[in-house]
């Protein structure tokens, strides 16, 4: 038989000879002071080049049986931290990760994970808590809507909505004007979970430092950009959103709030860290009402002092709720119209 010709061969950036690595992301939240905290392995400096990074590892199948095993794994060496709840979220693996198209690297696919705890006093290696909102400002709506939307990010995308798409861009089922009012609200009303569909407009817009550092032609277009949140290393931040999306919408069909609450807690602790994750105030008896109605909690017989005033109930989960029906979650409405 004779050889195949070189058209037929396959070139330097085709299938048979790209290597591919499996890297294992954890955005790790807890709630501390009423601030939902992501816990990441290397400070971030403005303007060091050295970002915040969520903990990360390459997937060994040698050593990990599973991929969640290798995540715990991989976890716990670089933070010290032993994970509770740990559920998957999405593979990442846009070209441009880990490696420009055309160069010899491996190309990087990585399995995030979302992980919830109720946080760490002890040695946690060199990592630290960061507050998610510092990396997204303008998702806090708890006092109001952020001036980072009304002064810098809307104008922005209002431009950006009225400029022809540059030569190469995808082709979108939807009119920028429309993508606006989807993701942020701009002549409609604004959806909490929808926060990696914001991140992903700012990021085509080039309004966030990742699309400047990742060469996206969108980020030349802008002058004297200010730094809009706190970047992440590589598409770290792309995976935070992805998981703060997926734990507010996961707060109203499923109990999971109660993994980041002690055993005991008020019900003004509960309500405090639904609005800390959901970035939207909630109406106090309209809440309490809620919650009673949906049987997820049960009186303890004790009592808390902490605030120094009127001596305040404490409840505790009731497990037995995940049994008795299909989606026990908080189906809470924010306090504004």
């Amino acid at each position: 038989m004779a050889a195949p010709s070189s058209a037929a061969r396959p070139g330097p950036d085709t299938a048979t000879d790209l290597k591919i690595e499996i890297g294992l992301n954890a955005a790790i939240v807890t709630v501390a002071e009423r601030q939902p905290q992501i816990l990441v392995v290397r400070p971030g400096t403005v303007g060091s080049g050295e970002y915040d990074a969520l903990p990360f590892g390459p997937f060994a199948p040698r050593n990990h049986r599973t991929l969640e095993i290798g995540l715990r794994a991989w976890v716990e060496e670089q933070t010290g931290l032993d994970l509770g709840y740990v559920e998957q979220l999405y593979t990442f693996g846009d070209r441009g990760r880990h490696a420009e198209p055309g160069d010899g690297a491996s190309h990087m696919l990585s399995v995030g994970y979302l992980a919830l705890s109720r946080g760490s006093a002890d040695d946690l290696r060199g990592a630290h808590w960061s507050p998610w909102y510092a990396y997204f400002p303008w998702e806090d709506w708890r006092k109001g809507k952020p001036a980072i939307l009304t002064d810098e990010i809307e104008p922005r995308l209002k431009e950006w909505a009225e400029r022809p798409p540059l030569p190469g861009a995808p082709a979108r089922a939807l009119r920028r004007p429309d993508r606006l009012k989807i993701g942020f609200g701009i002549g409609g009303g604004w959806d909490e979970e929808k926060v990696l569909e914001r991140y992903e407009l700012l990021y085509e817009a080039g309004l966030v430092t990742e699309a400047k550092r990742d060469g996206r032609k969108a980020a030349g277009q802008w002058q004297d950009l200010p730094e809009i949140g706190r970047p992440m290393a590589f598409d770290h931040r792309r995976i935070l959103a992805t998981a703060i999306s997926r734990l507010r919408g996961k707060l109203k069909y499923r109990p999971v709030v109660f993994e980041l609450l002690p055993a005991e807690f008020t019900l003004y602790d509960l309500q405090q860290t639904v609005e800390a994750i959901s970035g939207t105030l909630l109406h106090k008896q309209n809440f309490r009402r809620l919650v009673e109605h949906a049987g997820l909690v049960e009186q303890t017989g004790n009592v808390s002092t902490r605030t120094g005033g009127r001596p305040a109930r404490l409840y505790r989960f009731r497990r037995e709720v995940v049994l008795e029906r299909p989606a026990p979650g908080l189906r809470v409405k924010p306090a504004r119209g």
